[in-house]
C-alpha cells in the first residue's frame, strides 16, 4: 500500500461521507459531492476517520489507493472550506468582467472572448486578477487550465493570462541577441 494510501482521512464536524458500493458521496455546509471509486479497494469509516483498504496486494491496488485517498481527502475538503484559483492578466488593455455566469475577457484579439463557466464554479475580477471558486478541485482546475488557454503568456513580454504562482521564462528579443 502507498504512503498516501495508508494516511487516514479525518471527517470534520457538519461532513457526512456515504457509501454504496464504490459510490462515496461527501456531504457538507458547502454542497455535495458525489463520485465513483475503484473496485479494487473500499473505504472504512472509524470514528470520524476514514481510511483506504485494498482487496488485493497488487502494485496497481495500492496505486489505486493513494488516488483514492487523495480524491476523497479533496472531496472533504471541498464541502466543507472549498478551493479557490488566482489568475493574472497581464498586458496593456487586456482586462476582464464577469456578467453573471460568463467571463468577458479582451485579451488582444479583435472581438472580446466569451467564457462561459461550468455549474458549480463562480467567478469574480479585480482589476487584473481573476478569482475562481467553487467545491470540485478537479472541475476548478479543469476551468482555469481553459481560461488560461485563451491567451496563453507569451514569453517575450509575458502577455497573456497565467495562473498566480506561474513564473514565465523570458526570452531575449532581436536587438538583444546581437
Amino acid at each position: 500500500m502507498s504512503r498516501i494510501g495508508k494516511a487516514p482521512i479525518t471527517i470534520p464536524k457538519g461532513v457526512k461521507i456515504q457509501t454504496e458500493g464504490t459510490h462515496v458521496k461527501v456531504t457538507g455546509p458547502k454542497g455535495i459531492l458525489e463520485r465513483d471509486i475503484r473496485p479494487e479497494v473500499k473505504l472504512e469509516e472509524d470514528g470520524g476517520i476514514m481510511r483506504i483498504v485494498c482487496l488485493d496486494d497488487s502494485k496497481r491496488t495500492a496505486a489505486f489507493s493513494g488516488l483514492t485517498r487523495t480524491l476523497v481527502a479533496n472531496m472533504v475538503q471541498g464541502v466543507e472550506k472549498g478551493f479557490q484559483r488566482k489568475l493574472i492578466i497581464e498586458g496593456v488593455g487586456y482586462k476582464a468582467e464577469v456578467n453573471g455566469k460568463v467571463i468577458v475577457l479582451n485579451v488582444g484579439f479583435s472581438n472580446s472572448v466569451n467564457f462561459a463557466l461550468p455549474a458549480g464554479v463562480s467567478a469574480k475580477v479585480e482589476k487584473s486578477d481573476i478569482f475562481l471558486e467553487g467545491i470540485d478541485k478537479e472541475l476548478l482546475g479543469l476551468t482555469a487550465a481553459r481560461l488560461r488557454a485563451v491567451r496563453k503568456p507569451e514569453p517575450y513580454k509575458g502577455k497573456g493570462i497565467r495562473y498566480e504562482d506561474e513564473r514565465i521564462v523570458r526570452k531575449v528579443g532581436k536587438a538583444a541577441g546581437k
